[in-house]
């Protein structure tokens, strides 16, 4: 693409810095500019219109053009446009936000705690964990655990639980106190004839043995993804959970379920941990939350872990946490809205009514030579590029092969995300069986054009 001098793109790489983009290529090609939306579709400052592939980022549950949402902020922006909920304010959207949350909760819940985005809701609940245990007496239990290609978000602390690399390059992460254990991933990571369930007893194992070298009274908590979506679509082989949770029950240690992008029906129920048998003491969420059309995130956390944060604000005098826009009218008023058409349009059934013909047409794709692994659960899925299906050798990481797939994709008119070496497919809640199979028609031309790019000995004028 060649950049025009003055025009937005121009502008835009002048002055806008963009999270995960590489900036010298950034200066180079330039942004891909969207101006609009239209049910499962996005469309660029020339008119091409996108099958949006990643639902923005796990996010867009309800499309790009759903007016009840716009009605509802623009009634609220009428009506009460801010107010924050510092010492003790509130206003109505918040109140009914956080009651049906609470009785939407896979497991008994207490209190919500608004935030404004997932990275803010995992940082507050480390911060709960923490405030928790010297609450309770136990100032020495302060360690968390995440695991390996997990994904909880970027701010200082949530980066940290992150377990990706570049996550942590170049930042200084992560922070002391965060802990790493076993991913999941059958595929890359069990022992040659290892079935799924003996590799659940060795991740719990591992899980256990990482507990006694630290020392069980300072492990504090284990946040986990029901299924790890960034980390590239990690789904827990059977019995993984039953068994991690036996480990965590046996030395008192709290779970926390980061439902930011599992939760509100994407896995088929209304949370992940449903999907997955967990039962939590925390749950994030964010994203789905109010369909990405505000930003707003929750935490939830059991009556157990509320007495101590209240036993805790009694003896301080307050609970010294909170952001400015958390609970924002706007953002709330939104998401009971996103809520009502979730209840409404039966979207747990709908997910469940179509999510056969997103995972048969996902898996169709391991007979391709690049496609080494098609995993997934509901409506999210990925595909695992490799050099060879036998050896599952990975291409060397400087090619860019997976990144080379979604370019081709982008021609096709598909928009997907690259994650390391997997294509990632989690589209709005809202696309038909049609549009699924016009969705990877599309993916299986970009991964054929890759083949064949490889075949060429990737030459420049493909890309």
């Amino acid at each position: 693409m060649t950049i025009r001098p003055n025009s937005i793109e121009a502008r835009d790489v002048a002055r806008v810095m963009h999270p995960y983009t590489n900036a010298v290529v950034h200066e180079k090609v330039g942004p891909m500019m969207i101006e609009g939306g239209d049910g499962i579709y996005v469309i660029d400052n020339e008119g091409n219109r996108y099958i949006e592939g990643l639902g923005g980022l796990f996010c867009a549950s309800l499309g790009f053009s759903e007016q009840r949402l716009v009605d509802a902020a623009h009634r609220q922006m009428q009506k009460l446009p801010f107010y924050h909920s510092f010492g003790g304010k509130s206003h109505d959207t918040a109140v009914e936000l956080a009651e049906r949350l609470v009785d939407l909760a896979p497991v008994p819940m207490s209190k919500v705690f608004f935030a404004n985005s997932g990275s803010e809701a995992n940082d507050t609940a480390m911060k709960m964990v923490w405030y928790y245990h010297n609450a309770i007496g136990k100032p020495n239990k302060k360690k968390i655990i995440s695991r390996m290609r997990a994904y909880h978000g970027v701010t200082i602390a949530s980066a940290s639980l992150t377990g990706l690399a570049n996550n942590h390059r170049d930042f200084d992460l992560p922070i002391d106190r965060v802990l790493h254990t076993e991913c999941p991933l059958h595929y890359r990571y069990a022992n040659p004839g290892e079935s799924e369930e003996d590799f659940a007893t060795r991740c719990a194992d591992a899980l256990e043995q990482l507990i006694q070298k630290e020392g069980p009274d300072t492990i504090a908590a284990f946040f986990a993804e029901p299924l790890m979506a960034s980390g590239g679509c990690i789904v827990p082989p059977p019995t993984y959970y039953e068994k991690i949770q036996a480990v965590l029950q046996k030395y008192d240690i709290l779970l926390v379920a980061d439902e930011v992008i599992c939760g509100f029906a994407r896995t088929g129920n209304m949370f992940g941990s449903e999907t997955f048998g967990m039962k939590p003491d925390i749950i994030t969420m964010a994203k789905q939350l109010s369909a990405a059309y505000q930003p707003i995130a929750a935490v939830m956390v059991n009556e157990k872990v509320y007495q101590a944060l209240r036993e805790g604000s009694g003896k301080i005098g307050t609970f010294g946490h909170g952001f400015t826009y958390g609970g924002h009218p706007v953002a709330t008023a939104v998401a009971l809205e996103t809520l009502k058409i979730y209840e409404e349009r039966d979207m747990v059934n709908y997910v469940r009514s179509i999510m056969g013909d997103f995972q048969d047409g996902l898996h169709a794709f391991a007979d391709h030579p690049l496609v080494g692994n098609a995993r997934g659960v509901g409506l999210i899925g990925a595909l695992e590029v490799v050099c060879n299906r036998e050896t599952k050798e990975v291409f060397d990481p400087s090619w860019g092969v997976a990144a080379h797939v979604g370019e081709r994709a982008l021609k096709h008119g598909l928009i997907t995300r690259a994650l390391g070496d997997t294509v990632n497919f989690c589209p709005p809640m809202i696309i038909t069986k049609a549009e699924i199979a016009d969705m990877y028609a599309r993916a299986r031309l970009a991964l054929d054009e890759t083949h064949a790019w490889l075949q060429a000995g990737r030459p420049a004028a493909a890309v």
